[in-house]
């Protein structure tokens, strides 16, 4: 029988870097990888360095070299979604199958025992999903804990946005947009030009289905969406007063969308 690849799938977040400690050692010859859009925050590429520094492993980085932009003029400019996740298959999924070629492979993923998603499973009868923090019983506490003890800590992002991905994902809540606005104004711009409104038809390509990143950025409407944070952090922190107050965040964000995300970016 042939011997399986062992193969961990990092994303740049909390949960699959934890999983990254707490499986060091315990599988010989773990594979470490990372696919990477070329369209992520630059904190997350300076988080992955810090992994590879802290456990003293090499994180192999997968793209697709024709890249996002190629694949929006496929797609006939149609900007991803939650209902077309085209992004997540060509920028993560299709580089990923395609390192590990017709080998047996083992795909350690970090999920959660108290999440209530489910990994991708490939169609490809050589790759089997594995996931360590189900079958322990790990949740959420247990992940803080691993980062804490490890000296690693989360992702600087954490501060403002509690999920990785690229920096126009299309996942993020209104009060991430602010955030992307005020920490990376640069990539805000960016991720604005991608946008179209035919003002003819009405038709519109935004990242966001009911607001366009020029109406979000709008003055007035910044100081709304703080507004309504702030409100719901203060209710949020009244109800839990002993949660931490990157835990609120995280609860507050997670209460203004309840789509699950791709797991590839975003554990």
């Amino acid at each position: 029988m042939t011997t399986p690849r062992h193969i961990l799938m990092l994303s740049g977040g909390k949960d699959s870097t934890a999983l990254a400690i707490h499986m060091r050692g315990r599988v010989p010859g773990m594979e470490y990888v990372f696919c990477d859009t070329d369209k992520e925050l630059p904190e997350t590429y300076e988080y992955l360095s810090k992994i590879e520094y802290a456990l003293g492993i090499r994180i192999t980085r997968l793209r697709d070299d024709r890249g996002f932009d190629h694949w929006l003029k496929v797609k006939g400019g149609y900007l991803p979604s939650s209902r077309m996740r085209w992004c997540t298959h060509v920028l993560k999924m299709k580089p990923f199958e395609k390192y590990v070629g017709n080998d047996q492979v083992q795909m350690y993923v970090g999920i959660r025992a108290d999440e209530d998603r489910t990994a991708y499973v490939s169609t490809r009868p050589n790759i089997v999903t594995v996931l360590p923090f189900v079958e322990e019983g790990i949740v959420a506490e247990d992940v803080r804990r691993i980062l804490d003890e490890s000296g690693v800590g989360l992702p600087d992002y954490y501060s403002w946005r509690t999920r990785s991905g690229c920096y126009f994902c299309f996942f993020q809540r209104r009060m991430e947009w602010v955030g992307l606005l005020e920490k990376h104004p640069e990539l805000f711009e960016l991720s604005k030009q991608y946008e179209k409104i035919n003002e003819e038809t009405g038709e519109r390509y935004t990242w966001n289905q009911r607001e366009s990143l020029e109406e979000l950025s709008a003055p007035e409407r910044v100081r709304e969406i703080k507004a309504r944070h702030q409100k719901a952090m203060e209710g949020q922190q009244k109800k839990r007063v002993n949660l931490p107050l990157l835990d609120v965040l995280d609860e507050v964000l997670e209460d203004e969308s309840d789509e699950p995300p791709c797991f590839m970016c975003h554990t």
